[in-house]
């Protein structure tokens, strides 16, 4: 009798576990007429990682988280999100993948007559699944988790700018997404201010096991997400600076013109010998 040696089959969890891909771009051509935006980009996200985007004005940057929710489409190329191939998906397809999607917007994008708790609980009230008392239980889970929690009931225009931006993070992640997407969120703060919003970005990383894209320009906040670790010490969340592994996990990806001209960790990118890279550190 003949021993059935072939693989057993392998679910898209098993699939999808540590190291492995997350998002895949292959060969991604976009264009709006004569324009083109991105021109055969190619990447991966690894799960519970965090793939920093970098360039100037107009390089392509946010494109791609476009092209990520489905809100673009390529001309060509593949796309894969979360063990599918979106790039061909209809919108009600995409609304499947995007439950594992949170996004957080260059102004946090909040609605101004909602309170910061009906904000934090905007996508849960929507979706309509969960009883109120749930949805307020995750709302508060998530507040505490960014410090933000006696600010329940506040307008956001009772808030600072960083805290605003920091509120809009918190939404982003309620649902529990596997995959969070950041489009410039420190612009327009201050130093001290953006850290805050950075340390928000590696808390979800190291511990709730986030993967992420971070799309800036602000090199501070490039190489401080990429080089710091939020570890958990009891009840406290204390910031280290990061192990070279740990460093070697977060990988900076360098548009020009819609086209990857950098791909490497943090210490890579300080020593790339292309000029223009150079010029963009200095």
């Amino acid at each position: 009798m003949t021993q059935d040696l072939s693989p057993s089959p392998v679910t898209l969890e098993e699939a999808l576990g540590p190291g492995s891909p997350i998002v895949v771009f292959d060969n991604v051509h976009l264009a709006f007429d004569e324009k083109v935006i991105l021109r055969g980009v190619s990447f991966t996200l690894i799960k519970g990682q965090t793939k920093i985007i970098l360039g100037a004005s107009g390089a392509g940057k946010s494109t791609i988280l476009k092209l990520i929710v489905g809100l673009l489409k390529p001309d060509a190329g593949i796309i894969w999100v979360n063990g599918e191939r979106i790039d061909h998906m209809s919108e009600d397809e995409l609304m499947r993948v995007r439950r594992d999607l949170g996004m957080v917007f260059q102004e946090g994008a909040l609605f101004d007559s909602l309170t910061v708790r009906e904000n934090v609980g905007y996508k849960l009230f929507e979706e309509g699944e969960l009883p109120v008392d749930q949805i307020d239980r995750r709302v508060e889970e998530v507040l505490g988790f960014i410090g933000l929690a006696e600010h329940l009931d506040k307008m956001p225009s009772a808030l600072s700018g960083g805290q605003r931006r920091r509120v809009a993070i918190a939404r982003a992640m309620t649902s529990k997404p596997k995959i969070l997407l950041y489009d410039e969120p420190t612009t327009g703060l201050d130093p001290i201010t953006a850290m805050t919003v950075d340390a928000e970005i590696v808390k979800l990383r190291d511990l709730e096991g986030v993967s992420s894209i971070l799309v800036t320009h602000q090199l501070r906040d490039a190489f401080h997400v990429a080089e710091q670790t939020a570890l958990r010490k009891g009840k406290e969340i204390e910031f280290e600076p990061a192990a070279a592994d740990k460093i070697a996990q977060c990988e900076f990806m360098m548009l020009r013109e819609g086209v990857v001209i950098f791909e490497g960790d943090a210490n890579a990118f300080r020593h790339a010998p292309d000029p223009y890279i150079q010029n963009f550190l200095s």
